[in-house]
């Protein structure tokens, strides 16, 4: 478990309804009707009263029900760190000052007992547990506290770090569980709760609010394979809330939260739930193979945007754009090229690459699946088969990022020669023009381009060289957005860029 185990924080960057809540709206609407009138306003009273005493019973009921499923997760873990004899005297010394010292003697790795609170809730009576994986991360002992105030321990059977679950197991039976909601019908709007430990100290909580969104893609920077699909919720939600529940307004578990973001580390409004179309498959599979196998077909994707529908002559912004596919993966092998879109998995509409990450990393591998693409504007339809997800050697990640020193780009490009090569890590199987530099608050800029990146098309022609680059650029008329595709870091993305105007000289 790390030290952080309570945060669930990323940091922000300038980055059925129940017949009561049918009533509250009628309440609403008969207020205004009453033009401010005392006697209107007087008439409506029992009515008023009738109305939010019934939404009131509705929340209180989905409490009731849903609560005596919800636990307390306490971790406690180990971890060691050197500490040398000179603390004391060291700390604060500049870096230039510290030569004078000498070398400092390393004393043995001295353990130090770290402590961590999330939320849990009960899938199934015989005591089978969801929460998030970096709740119990590193754990060496697990405490769950039910709502009848029973300490029980628990052992880990299971976690998957790419989807951030984990499913627990405590030695009891007959626990009150929670029914499994369907959270591919959320829609905007609706009423959910969260229940949870907010900051490990205020146990058994719930909080109400709506559903602010759906299919929000993953915020980590950290790996863009981590499918997305969230759902945003103004439920408050806060530290020690991870690995609660998000509940429907039948009191049916939709959603297992798991982070927030915030300029402060407190809620502020946008909470993150990982749907239960996620979580179902993902307990399921931990539960009877204590692992999780994720379908992959070997695609990095972007999705379809305003800006970059009509350099792929498409008539709206829906589907995933095919950004780059990986040697000898199903995607090559079923003959999926780059610059394709993908806009139909197994008949189903495909919305964008987020939609189309969740949907394939559930799928068994070996799995056959039929995928429609357009590929330059002209529909096909094509057979793959599901491989197996295995770690860093393997990418179908969603990377959505739009992203001369002078001139209406803001960058300077050069030749990749063996030397650039080594500089910025770039493998020989890549080819097109290396970033040699970037002006600050350029169009190359405000598109996420930095030194080092690798521009392999310009409007979906090939980039092989600096000479080729800059005359595409230049054909390109005046005031027209260009469509990038670059290689970062060992991803590749499309990138849209709007030109500056005030200086068209390259």
């Amino acid at each position: 478990m790390s030290p952080t185990t309570n945060q669930l924080v990323a940091t922000a960057k300038k980055f059925a309804v129940p017949a009561a809540v049918v009533g509250a709206f009628a309440l609403g609407a008969a207020i205004f009707v009453g033009h401010g009138s005392v006697h209107a306003a007087s008439a409506m009273d029992d009515n008023s009263v009738s109305a939010l005493t019934s939404l009131d019973h509705a929340m209180e009921a989905i409490a009731s029900r849903v609560t005596p499923a919800v636990v307390n997760v306490a971790v406690t873990s180990q971890s060691s760190s050197e500490h040398d004899t000179s603390d004391g005297m060291m700390q604060g010394l500049p870096p230039g000052l510290q030569q004078f010292f000498g070398p400092m003697r390393q004393q043995p790795a001295q353990p130090r007992i770290e402590h961590g609170v999330g939320s849990g809730i009960i899938i199934s009576p015989d005591g089978y547990i969801v929460t998030n994986d970096h709740v119990v991360d590193g754990a060496t002992s697990i405490k769950v506290t039910l709502n009848d105030r029973r300490i029980l321990n628990a052992k880990v059977i299971g976690v998957d770090k790419l989807t951030d679950l984990a499913v627990l197991k405590v030695n009891a039976s007959g626990l009150p569980s929670i029914a499994w909601g369907d959270s591919t019908k959320l829609e905007p709007g609706q009423t959910v709760l969260a229940f949870g430990s907010p900051f490990g100290y205020f146990q058994f909580s719930v909080t109400r609010g709506i559903v602010s969104a759906v299919n929000r893609p993953n915020p980590y920077s950290d790996d863009a394979r981590k499918p997305g699909g969230y759902i945003q919720t103004d439920a408050a939600i806060n530290p020690g809330n991870s690995g609660g529940p998000l509940v429907n307004a039948h009191g049916e578990l939709v959603g297992i939260n798991t982070f927030i973001i915030s300029d402060s580390g407190s809620f502020a409004g946008a909470g993150f739930a990982i749907p239960s179309q996620i979580v179902r498959a993902t307990a399921e599979q931990l539960i009877k193979n204590g692992k999780v196998e994720h379908g992959y077909i070997g695609i990095e994707m972007n999705d379809v945007t305003p800006d970059n529908a009509h350099f792929f002559n498409l008539q709206d912004a829906n589907g995933a754009i095919v950004a780059q596919v990986m040697p000898d993966s199903p995607a090559s092998r079923g003959g999926l090229k780059t610059g394709d879109v993908i806009s139909q998995l197994n008949g189903q509409k495909i919305a964008n690459g987020s939609a189309l990450q969740v949907a394939v990393s559930e799928m068994a591998p070996g799995t056959k699946i039929t995928m429609g693409v357009i590929r330059d504007g002209k529909p096909e339809t094509l057979d793959l088969t599901v491989g197996q997800f295995h770690g860093n050697s393997e990418v179908a990640s969603n990377d959505s990022q739009d992203g001369p020193q002078s001139g209406k780009l803001g960058l300077a490009v050069g030749n990749l020669t063996p030397e650039s090569r080594q500089q910025f890590n770039v493998p020989d199987q890549v080819h097109g023009v290396v970033v040699e530099n970037v002006r600050p608050a350029s169009p190359a800029d405000d598109a996420g381009i930095q030194p080092g990146d690798v521009i392999l098309e310009v409007d979906r022609k090939p980039a092989d060289s600096a000479s080729q680059f800059a005359s595409e650029v230049h054909q390109t008329k005046d005031g027209k957005d260009l469509l990038l595709l670059v290689w970062s870091k060992g991803n590749s993305s499309y990138r849209t860029i709007h030109p500056d105007q005030d200086n068209q000289n390259g």
